[in-house]
């Protein structure tokens, strides 16, 4: 309830003009027809302008997704627990942002369980030190409906591909899309981890659910592992008479050190950053599912090839893991 007031009091200031904006000219956006949604190639996007003025910046950038229809999840400024924890920083701005669309969720959840692995979807906003240019990357609506097992010519999916480029355009008129100078390799390992609770006929779901994710959120803390949001999608489904899951839970889960070093040659890692899991059970079922996407995925999306970072990766890969294993077997 608190997440969904902080949502709905940021649409109301934006609707009511109480933030306090420059005036800026008005550039004309093409129509989101016409926009090109992303580059085929490649599964990671990356949305870049022009910033020499600094008109641009993490917060405009939000609001023109709010105007768009978004709802953000979560905006958090990752410099200052760059430099707090490693010293150190190679950016100017560096931002992890989540955000979604409801009617897009409700439109999809019922038929498309998987929905929650990008609900919310993870984008990073950022500039290099001493860069006069803003990007913003993010993982195309295409490569996200495979691997939520959507079919990519999906209405919902093909739409919400084109509501995310004209917030873009909206945000950063003159910005385009980047071709990166590395190809996608072929995944090491499966793409989408998943596990299983099995919950007694007999047993009131609401309380394990709740004795559940109470474990789960104390396993976080000691394996270096950030909460950085909650998001109670199955509150959204009862107030919109959709009635398929008893619940529907998405955390988003982070680990500074992987994003830290990831980051420092892939600032578009941000678009996998942080990583969402979710929780559900279908009404009529005995089984609580949860699945997250794999670092498997980052490594081949983005080329990655250096020692420091797939370390990093797997490191943390396996330490998730060893969480829902612990609490699922139990």
């Amino acid at each position: 309830m608190i997440r969904l007031t902080k949502g709905l009091i940021l649409v109301l200031l934006v609707s009511t003009g109480l933030f306090a904006l420059e005036a800026k000219k008005t550039v004309a956006v093409p129509p989101a027809t016409a926009l090109k949604t992303d580059i085929a190639t490649q599964d990671v996007q990356i949305f870049t302008a022009d910033n020499s003025d600094g008109k641009i910046t993490p917060k405009s950038i939000e609001e023109a997704f709010v105007k768009e229809g978004f709802f953000i999840s979560e905006h958090r400024d990752m410099n200052a627990p760059f430099v707090k924890n490693f010293k150190e920083t190679t950016f100017d701005i560096y931002n992890l942002f989540t955000v979604y669309r409801k009617d897009t969720v409700r439109n999809l959840a019922v038929n498309y369980p998987e929905i929650g692995l990008f609900t919310p979807m993870s984008m990073s906003i950022y500039a290099k030190k001493g860069s006069k240019t803003i990007s913003v990357a993010f993982l195309s609506a295409s490569a996200s409906a495979r691997m939520m097992s959507i079919p990519e010519d999906n209405e919902e999916i093909v739409a919400l591909g084109k509501s995310v480029i004209a917030a873009l355009h909206a945000a950063m008129p003159s910005g385009k899309l980047e071709t990166v100078n590395y190809k996608m390799s072929k995944p090491s390992g499966d793409l989408i981890a998943k596990a299983s609770l099995d919950i007694a006929a007999d047993d009131d779901w609401e309380d394990v659910k709740d004795d559940f994710q109470m474990e789960f959120e104390g396993e976080l803390a000691p394996n270096k592992f950030i909460l950085a949001g909650y998001t109670d999608l199955g509150y959204d489904f009862e107030e919109n008479n959709i009635e398929t899951y008893n619940f529907y839970d998405t955390y988003s889960i982070c680990k500074l050190e992987v994003i830290y070093v990831v980051a420092k040659k892939h600032p578009e890692a941000g678009a996998f950053a942080p990583c969402s899991v979710y929780m559900y059970q279908k009404k009529g079922e005995n089984k609580m599912h949860m699945a997250f996407p794999t670092v498997h995925k980052w490594i081949a999306a983005l080329g990655i090839e250096d020692k420091e970072s797939i370390d990093v990766l797997i490191t943390a890969q396996k330490a998730f893991e060893g969480i829902l294993e612990k609490l699922t077997k139990k």
